[in-house]
């Protein structure tokens, strides 16, 4: 039986949760997740999981931070005037924003803590130190 290795293309049918059982993502209302192995689409411990498997084979897998979004850096985080902000944006916590810096470099922020007069912005991965349970099935490999 053919196993997933390096270079193939494949399909996978999985499930994300945190450690509370909380369900961050799955494919399972939009089909198989099609990505090639070894071209770093995917955060390494997901890849690592697939490396390997036989089509129609499941398993459950703990993919710890250094192996998925990474940890939680507190130099990723800022606290912004909200005077300095656009004007008419209401940014409310949870929100998503684009920053663009100086250089053009647009980064996604994450509105972390709100009060009248500033807000707290995150630039880690919302994912990021924490750890990820994912159950994967492999459907293809071509």
């Amino acid at each position: 039986m053919a196993q997933a290795k390096q270079g193939d293309t494949v399909q996978v049918n999985y499930t994300g949760r945190l450690q509370d059982g909380t369900v961050f993502d799955t494919s399972q209302d939009r089909g198989p997740l099609r990505f090639t192995m070894g071209k770093g689409q995917l955060i390494a411990g997901f890849e690592q999981a697939v490396l390997g498997m036989n089509i129609g084979e499941k398993k459950t897998v703990k993919i710890p931070p250094e192996q998925g979004y990474g940890p939680h850096r507190p130099e990723n985080v800022i606290e912004m005037e909200r005077k300095n902000l656009p004007p008419g944006l209401d940014a409310q916590v949870g929100q998503r924003l684009e920053i663009t810096q100086t250089d053009d470099k647009v980064i996604l922020v994450t509105v972390t803590a709100s009060t009248k007069t500033s807000i707290t912005l995150d630039a880690n991965h919302p994912l990021s130190g924490k750890d990820l349970t994912f159950d994967i099935e492999l459907v293809s490999i071509a």
